[in-house]
């Protein structure tokens, strides 16, 4: 079995950046409105688009939680499709990669 302690930190890192940028969209869309009508239209946009990046990110956290798991219980590597390990090259590219090439294509 390869060892993937390189890739399980940068998951964890990367995991801890996505709760941050996650944790400080959260707090500013829990901000209050202002006085202001048109500018709370404004807000109200801006809100909008904040909480697509924040669907992302916390999209983007659930798929490293996973691949974090994986790496604990042994899984990481193989083709959840066909069962072949994937390339650790791929991995590299992509840590979150749950499919080789073959059968991601």
């Amino acid at each position: 079995m390869d060892n993937y302690s390189k890739i399980a930190d940068q998951l964890r890192l990367r995991l801890a950046e996505l709760t941050e940028r996650s944790g400080e969209i959260e707090d500013d869309l829990r901000g209050p409105l202002d006085a202001d009508f048109s500018e709370q239209a404004v807000d109200l946009a801006d809100d909008e688009a904040l909480e697509g990046v924040d669907d992302v990110l916390r999209a983007e956290a659930g798929q490293v939680r996973l691949a974090l798991t994986r790496i604990d219980n042994g899984t990481y590597g193989t083709c959840a499709n066909c069962g072949d390990a994937i390339p650790l090259a791929r991995l590299e590219a992509q840590p979150t990669a749950t499919r080789c090439i073959k059968c991601a294509a």
